[in-house]
Protein backbone atom coordinates (compact mmCIF):
# COMPACT_ATOMS: atom_id res chain seq x y z
CA UNK A 1 0.00 0.00 0.00
CA UNK A 2 1.27 3.23 -0.64
CA UNK A 3 1.21 6.66 1.35
CA UNK A 4 -1.94 7.80 -0.81
CA UNK A 5 -3.53 4.44 -0.48
CA UNK A 6 -2.97 4.79 3.22
CA UNK A 7 -3.79 8.79 3.32
CA UNK A 8 -7.13 8.06 1.96
CA UNK A 9 -7.78 5.17 4.45
CA UNK A 10 -7.51 7.86 7.35
CA UNK A 11 -9.60 10.57 5.24
CA UNK A 12 -12.14 7.54 5.08
CA UNK A 13 -11.66 7.13 9.12
CA UNK A 14 -12.03 10.93 10.03
CA UNK A 15 -13.96 12.54 7.40
CA UNK A 16 -16.15 9.36 6.24
CA UNK A 17 -15.32 9.65 2.58
CA UNK A 18 -12.40 10.54 0.39
CA UNK A 19 -12.20 11.39 -3.18
CA UNK A 20 -12.38 8.43 -5.75
CA UNK A 21 -8.98 8.23 -7.68
CA UNK A 22 -7.41 5.81 -10.15
CA UNK A 23 -4.50 5.02 -7.64
CA UNK A 24 -7.08 3.67 -5.25
CA UNK A 25 -8.78 1.91 -7.49
CA UNK A 26 -6.17 -0.27 -8.17
CA UNK A 27 -4.98 -0.62 -5.02
CA UNK A 28 -5.32 -4.55 -3.66
CA UNK A 29 -6.41 -3.47 -0.14
CA UNK A 30 -9.09 -1.21 -0.78
CA UNK A 31 -10.66 -2.89 -3.77
CA UNK A 32 -10.76 -6.14 -1.04
CA UNK A 33 -12.94 -3.34 1.06
CA UNK A 34 -15.02 -2.75 -1.33
CA UNK A 35 -15.69 -6.02 -3.16
CA UNK A 36 -14.94 -8.47 -0.43
CA UNK A 37 -15.99 -7.12 3.08
CA UNK A 38 -18.06 -4.00 2.09
CA UNK A 39 -16.32 -2.13 4.38
CA UNK A 40 -15.44 0.42 1.67
CA UNK A 41 -18.61 1.85 -0.40
CA UNK A 42 -18.20 2.84 -3.83
CA UNK A 43 -19.55 5.99 -4.67
CA UNK A 44 -19.94 8.04 -7.97
CA UNK A 45 -16.96 9.95 -7.26
CA UNK A 46 -15.95 9.15 -3.61
CA UNK A 47 -15.45 6.28 -1.53
CA UNK A 48 -16.89 6.11 1.56
CA UNK A 49 -17.34 3.42 4.71
CA UNK A 50 -19.83 1.04 5.40
CA UNK A 51 -20.11 -0.80 8.51
CA UNK A 52 -17.50 -1.88 10.25
CA UNK A 53 -14.68 0.20 8.52
CA UNK A 54 -13.97 1.93 11.88
CA UNK A 55 -13.33 -1.09 13.49
CA UNK A 56 -11.01 -2.48 11.12
CA UNK A 57 -9.04 0.10 10.87
CA UNK A 58 -8.62 1.12 13.94
CA UNK A 59 -6.89 -2.36 14.48
CA UNK A 60 -4.94 -2.55 11.65
CA UNK A 61 -4.10 0.45 10.34
CA UNK A 62 -4.94 3.88 12.98
CA UNK A 63 -1.76 3.65 14.88
CA UNK A 64 0.85 2.76 11.87
CA UNK A 65 -0.64 5.73 9.63
CA UNK A 66 0.29 8.26 12.84
CA UNK A 67 3.16 6.87 13.42
CA UNK A 68 4.00 6.99 9.70
CA UNK A 69 2.52 10.72 9.23
CA UNK A 70 4.84 12.04 13.09
CA UNK A 71 7.91 10.61 11.37
CA UNK A 72 7.36 11.96 8.09
CA UNK A 73 6.90 15.79 9.41
CA UNK A 74 9.56 15.54 11.93
CA UNK A 75 12.25 14.68 8.59
CA UNK A 76 10.52 16.67 6.60
CA UNK A 77 8.81 14.51 4.10
CA UNK A 78 5.67 15.27 4.60
CA UNK A 79 4.33 17.43 0.98
CA UNK A 80 1.47 16.22 -0.94
CA UNK A 81 3.55 15.12 -3.99
CA UNK A 82 5.22 12.05 -1.66
CA UNK A 83 4.57 8.66 -3.39
CA UNK A 84 6.51 6.25 -1.00
CA UNK A 85 5.42 2.71 -0.38
CA UNK A 86 4.41 1.64 3.13
CA UNK A 87 7.48 -0.44 2.78
CA UNK A 88 9.78 2.15 2.20
CA UNK A 89 8.68 4.76 5.46
CA UNK A 90 9.15 1.66 7.36
CA UNK A 91 13.09 1.24 6.10
CA UNK A 92 13.47 4.72 6.72
CA UNK A 93 12.28 4.68 10.24
CA UNK A 94 14.09 1.85 10.93
CA UNK A 95 17.17 3.40 9.07
CA UNK A 96 16.37 6.60 11.47
CA UNK A 97 16.27 4.38 14.50
CA UNK A 98 19.62 3.09 13.62
CA UNK A 99 21.52 5.69 13.50
CA UNK A 100 19.96 7.00 16.63
CA UNK A 101 21.05 4.07 18.44
CA UNK A 102 24.15 4.19 17.15
CA UNK A 103 23.70 0.54 15.90
CA UNK A 104 23.98 2.10 12.17
CA UNK A 105 26.66 4.33 12.58
CA UNK A 106 29.54 2.13 11.64
CA UNK A 107 28.26 0.84 8.35
CA UNK A 108 27.82 4.10 7.44
CA UNK A 109 31.06 5.13 8.28
CA UNK A 110 32.14 2.13 6.11
CA UNK A 111 29.72 3.02 2.90
CA UNK A 112 31.68 6.37 2.80
CA UNK A 113 34.90 4.72 3.46
CA UNK A 114 33.70 2.04 0.51
CA UNK A 115 32.96 5.10 -1.82
CA UNK A 116 29.58 2.83 -1.66
CA UNK A 117 27.41 3.06 -4.82
CA UNK A 118 23.49 3.98 -5.42
CA UNK A 119 23.05 0.37 -6.16
CA UNK A 120 25.09 -1.15 -3.63
CA UNK A 121 23.23 1.25 -1.09
CA UNK A 122 20.27 -0.05 -2.50
CA UNK A 123 20.60 -3.82 -2.28
CA UNK A 124 21.18 -3.23 1.42
CA UNK A 125 18.15 -1.59 2.85
CA UNK A 126 15.61 -2.51 0.25
CA UNK A 127 17.18 -6.00 -1.16
CA UNK A 128 16.81 -4.48 -4.60
CA UNK A 129 20.38 -3.18 -6.37
CA UNK A 130 17.89 -0.79 -8.65
CA UNK A 131 15.23 0.29 -6.26
CA UNK A 132 16.94 3.89 -4.98
CA UNK A 133 17.51 4.50 -8.86
CA UNK A 134 13.43 4.77 -9.28
CA UNK A 135 13.61 7.39 -7.28
CA UNK A 136 15.67 10.27 -6.51
CA UNK A 137 13.53 10.99 -3.53
CA UNK A 138 13.78 8.24 -1.60
CA UNK A 139 17.53 8.28 -2.63
CA UNK A 140 17.71 11.68 -1.35
CA UNK A 141 16.01 10.58 2.15
CA UNK A 142 18.24 7.61 2.88
CA UNK A 143 21.37 10.01 1.98
CA UNK A 144 19.98 12.71 4.65
CA UNK A 145 18.50 9.95 7.49
CA UNK A 146 22.26 8.35 7.07
CA UNK A 147 24.36 11.58 6.75
CA UNK A 148 25.95 10.90 3.47
CA UNK A 149 26.61 13.69 0.80
CA UNK A 150 27.33 11.37 -2.05
CA UNK A 151 26.97 8.25 -3.66
CA UNK A 152 29.00 6.87 -6.74
CA UNK A 153 26.91 5.55 -9.49
CA UNK A 154 29.07 2.85 -10.84
CA UNK A 155 27.99 -0.38 -10.72
CA UNK A 156 30.71 -2.46 -9.04
CA UNK A 157 32.67 -2.18 -5.55
CA UNK A 158 35.51 -4.29 -4.61
CA UNK A 159 34.62 -3.95 -0.44
CA UNK A 160 32.94 -5.97 1.87
CA UNK A 161 32.08 -4.83 5.31
CA UNK A 162 32.76 -6.13 8.57
CA UNK A 163 30.96 -6.21 11.57
CA UNK A 164 34.32 -6.68 13.78
CA UNK A 165 35.00 -8.16 17.42
CA UNK A 166 37.56 -7.99 19.32
CA UNK A 167 38.10 -12.49 19.48
CA UNK A 168 36.70 -13.54 16.54
CA UNK A 169 36.50 -17.31 16.54
CA UNK A 170 33.87 -17.51 13.73
CA UNK A 171 33.09 -15.76 10.59
CA UNK A 172 29.28 -15.46 8.93
CA UNK A 173 29.15 -13.88 5.46
CA UNK A 174 25.42 -12.51 5.23
CA UNK A 175 23.65 -12.37 2.10
CA UNK A 176 21.94 -9.56 3.64
CA UNK A 177 22.48 -6.62 5.74
CA UNK A 178 19.98 -6.86 8.60
CA UNK A 179 22.29 -8.72 10.48
CA UNK A 180 25.29 -6.41 11.06
CA UNK A 181 22.66 -3.76 12.45
CA UNK A 182 22.08 -6.36 15.72
CA UNK A 183 25.79 -6.33 16.70
CA UNK A 184 25.52 -7.14 20.22
CA UNK A 185 24.61 -10.63 19.81
CA UNK A 186 27.08 -11.64 17.62
CA UNK A 187 29.84 -10.22 19.25
CA UNK A 188 28.85 -11.43 22.69
CA UNK A 189 29.60 -14.95 21.18
CA UNK A 190 33.13 -14.21 19.55
CA UNK A 191 31.65 -14.03 15.92
CA UNK A 192 32.43 -11.65 12.90
CA UNK A 193 29.86 -10.68 10.34
CA UNK A 194 30.89 -10.05 6.81
CA UNK A 195 28.03 -8.65 4.05
CA UNK A 196 29.77 -8.13 0.54
CA UNK A 197 26.56 -7.11 -1.46
CA UNK A 198 23.64 -9.94 -1.97
CA UNK A 199 24.27 -11.13 -5.55
CA UNK A 200 27.35 -8.53 -5.93
CA UNK A 201 29.83 -11.21 -4.71
CA UNK A 202 32.97 -10.77 -7.09
CA UNK A 203 34.38 -8.74 -4.81
CA UNK A 204 34.88 -12.24 -2.55
CA UNK A 205 37.53 -12.86 -5.19
CA UNK A 206 39.72 -10.75 -3.77
CA UNK A 207 39.88 -11.72 0.05
CA UNK A 208 42.56 -14.26 -0.03
CA UNK A 209 43.23 -17.28 2.54
CA UNK A 210 40.51 -17.48 5.57
CA UNK A 211 41.82 -18.73 8.49
CA UNK A 212 39.15 -18.90 10.54
CA UNK A 213 35.69 -21.65 10.19
CA UNK A 214 33.41 -19.35 7.85
CA UNK A 215 29.90 -19.84 7.55
CA UNK A 216 26.96 -18.21 4.88
CA UNK A 217 23.95 -17.02 5.74
CA UNK A 218 21.20 -16.65 3.35
CA UNK A 219 17.33 -16.62 2.50
CA UNK A 220 16.39 -19.49 1.66
CA UNK A 221 15.07 -18.88 -1.33
CA UNK A 222 16.20 -19.60 -4.95
CA UNK A 223 18.01 -16.38 -5.19
CA UNK A 224 19.66 -16.92 -1.78
CA UNK A 225 21.06 -20.65 -2.71
CA UNK A 226 21.59 -19.83 -5.90
CA UNK A 227 24.61 -16.82 -4.49
CA UNK A 228 25.57 -19.37 -2.16
CA UNK A 229 26.47 -21.67 -4.61
CA UNK A 230 28.34 -19.01 -6.11
CA UNK A 231 29.59 -17.95 -3.32
CA UNK A 232 31.09 -21.77 -2.16
CA UNK A 233 33.07 -21.74 -5.55
CA UNK A 234 34.73 -18.40 -4.49
CA UNK A 235 35.11 -19.82 -1.14
CA UNK A 236 35.60 -23.51 -0.92
CA UNK A 237 35.94 -23.60 2.84
CA UNK A 238 32.33 -21.93 3.47
CA UNK A 239 29.50 -23.71 5.04
CA UNK A 240 25.50 -23.33 4.53
CA UNK A 241 23.75 -22.31 7.81
CA UNK A 242 21.00 -24.42 8.38
CA UNK A 243 18.14 -21.71 9.03
CA UNK A 244 15.77 -22.22 12.19
CA UNK A 245 13.37 -19.73 11.05
CA UNK A 246 9.98 -20.05 10.34
CA UNK A 247 9.08 -20.75 6.17
CA UNK A 248 6.39 -18.14 4.95
CA UNK A 249 4.27 -18.53 1.50
CA UNK A 250 6.11 -16.32 -1.41
CA UNK A 251 2.26 -15.12 -2.64
CA UNK A 252 1.44 -13.80 0.53
CA UNK A 253 4.78 -12.12 1.39
CA UNK A 254 4.62 -11.35 -2.33
CA UNK A 255 7.99 -12.13 -2.30
CA UNK A 256 9.82 -11.93 -5.76
CA UNK A 257 12.19 -14.74 -5.62
CA UNK A 258 10.12 -17.91 -7.73
CA UNK A 259 11.17 -21.41 -7.24
CA UNK A 260 11.82 -22.70 -10.93
CA UNK A 261 9.94 -26.03 -12.11
CA UNK A 262 7.86 -26.01 -8.97
CA UNK A 263 5.48 -28.45 -10.44
CA UNK A 264 8.78 -30.97 -9.56
CA UNK A 265 10.05 -30.23 -6.41
CA UNK A 266 13.15 -33.09 -6.83
CA UNK A 267 14.74 -30.71 -9.26
CA UNK A 268 15.71 -28.77 -6.37
CA UNK A 269 14.41 -25.36 -8.63
CA UNK A 270 17.79 -26.04 -11.09
CA UNK A 271 20.40 -25.83 -8.45
CA UNK A 272 22.92 -28.36 -8.31
CA UNK A 273 22.60 -30.92 -5.88
CA UNK A 274 26.20 -31.22 -5.34
CA UNK A 275 26.61 -28.04 -2.60
CA UNK A 276 23.63 -29.52 -0.87
CA UNK A 277 23.25 -32.20 1.94
CA UNK A 278 20.88 -35.01 2.13
CA UNK A 279 19.17 -32.23 5.06
CA UNK A 280 19.14 -29.50 3.03
CA UNK A 281 17.95 -30.84 0.00
CA UNK A 282 14.69 -32.20 2.06
CA UNK A 283 14.31 -28.66 3.24
CA UNK A 284 14.47 -27.20 -0.27
CA UNK A 285 11.73 -29.87 -1.82
CA UNK A 286 9.48 -29.43 1.28
CA UNK A 287 10.15 -24.89 0.30
CA UNK A 288 9.32 -25.53 -3.29
CA UNK A 289 6.41 -28.50 -2.88
CA UNK A 290 4.51 -25.28 0.07
CA UNK A 291 5.84 -22.57 -2.25
CA UNK A 292 7.57 -21.12 0.99
CA UNK A 293 10.87 -19.33 1.44
CA UNK A 294 12.51 -18.63 4.89
CA UNK A 295 13.75 -15.02 5.43
CA UNK A 296 17.13 -14.77 6.69
CA UNK A 297 16.60 -12.35 9.71
CA UNK A 298 14.17 -14.40 11.33
CA UNK A 299 16.41 -17.15 11.90
CA UNK A 300 18.73 -17.56 15.01
CA UNK A 301 21.99 -16.65 13.85
CA UNK A 302 23.81 -17.60 17.08
CA UNK A 303 22.07 -21.06 17.67
CA UNK A 304 22.79 -21.83 13.31
CA UNK A 305 26.28 -21.29 14.00
CA UNK A 306 26.59 -23.20 17.28
CA UNK A 307 24.77 -26.21 15.50
CA UNK A 308 27.27 -26.58 13.00
CA UNK A 309 29.61 -29.54 13.82
CA UNK A 310 32.99 -29.42 13.66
Amino acid sequence: MNWIALKALHEIYERGETKKKETLMKDSQILFLLRQTGELKDGVSTIFKGDGFDAYYQKRHLQKFLNYNRFLENVGLLTPQLRYQESDIQVLMELQSGMASGELVPIRDEIIQAEETVRGVSQMFFRNEKYLEKSESLLRAVKNILGIAELANDKEQQYKYVLQCHKPKKIVLCENLDFLKRPSKPRKHNIELWYAGGKNIDKLNYIGEVSLPIFYSCDWDYDGLLTYQEVKKRIPSIRLLYPNGTSKSIVQTEHNSQWQSPSNPNLLSGLDPAFYSASEKSLIVSLITENNWIMEETNDLVRMVESMKN
